[in-house]
């Protein structure tokens, strides 16, 4: 089944596999793409967020009480004082390697190197799988101190130790133009190590788009890369490209 994604903002985005509709870190929606993707029809709307920084979170969300069949929260949400703005009886939260499931989609969460967690997200009909970093990544700071710097690596690496293997039709990672030189090391190590198919970048707003740099797969490990900038911006993912 295609993939129709839709940029957001930020680390936000839609995926919608045919009924089925999944709302990733919508903190800020200026072209209104959820709305509108709403009005088109739909059997089952879930909405994600991996933990409660601003531009991960907001309660706007909770506009959409009345369709969503399930909120799916980093467990850090809960603490927040927007979490009261949703129905407790649709707000589901994960903690670290956590795992969540009904008849549409199965869920399981990861470590952040930041806060709050990371999903892997399986929709059963569809048989897709996605995984949404979140803030996980190898934040290398060029500027701070070498201490600072190997205790980034440290935990970047310790987390890719439970994510080695993984397989995933689709991920979204973090390459954040503030890191300079660095922006894409996480996203390089994390496509070698696991099975991922097909990647769009996130976390970069304000920044150029990001294409992927001579030997940054490795040989024969080619995937396709979007990084959109545009809010509301789609495309479809079909056949293992990405298509307007």
């Amino acid at each position: 089944m295609d993939l129709e994604l839709t940029y957001l903002m930020n680390s936000g985005f839609i995926v919608r596999m045919g009924g089925l509709l999944l709302v990733f870190d919508d903190f800020r929606d200026p072209a209104e793409a959820v709305k509108k993707e709403l009005a088109k029809g739909f059997d089952h709307l879930y909405l994600f967020a991996s933990h409660a920084h601003f531009d991960h979170f907001d309660a706007h969300i909770a506009d959409y009480a009345g369709a969503a069949s399930r909120y799916i929260f980093g467990y850090d949400i809960r603490r927040t004082k927007r979490a009261k703005a949703f129905p407790a009886e649709k707000v589901t939260y994960l903690q670290t390697y956590d795992a969540w499931e009904d008849e549409q989609i199965a869920v399981t969460s990861f470590d952040s190197t930041d806060t709050g967690v990371s999903f892997l997200v399986e929709a059963k009909a569809a048989g897709a799988r996605l995984f949404h970093a979140g803030d996980f990544n190898w934040w290398d700071w060029l500027g701070d101190t070498a201490e600072n710097r190997k205790l980034a690596e440290n935990a970047f690496r310790k987390q890719m130790k439970r994510l080695a293997g993984l397989s995933a039709d689709l991920a979204f990672f973090p390459v954040d133009g503030r890191l300079e030189g660095a922006m894409d090391k996480g996203a390089k190590v994390f496509c070698a190590e696991t099975e991922v198919r097909a990647l769009v970048t996130m976390h970069a707003v304000g920044y150029p788009a990001w294409t992927p740099p001579a030997g940054f797969f490795e040989a024969g490990r080619e995937i396709p890369v979007w990084s959109p900038r545009k809010e509301g911006e789609r495309r479809v993912l079909s056949d293992g490209k990405f298509r307007p």
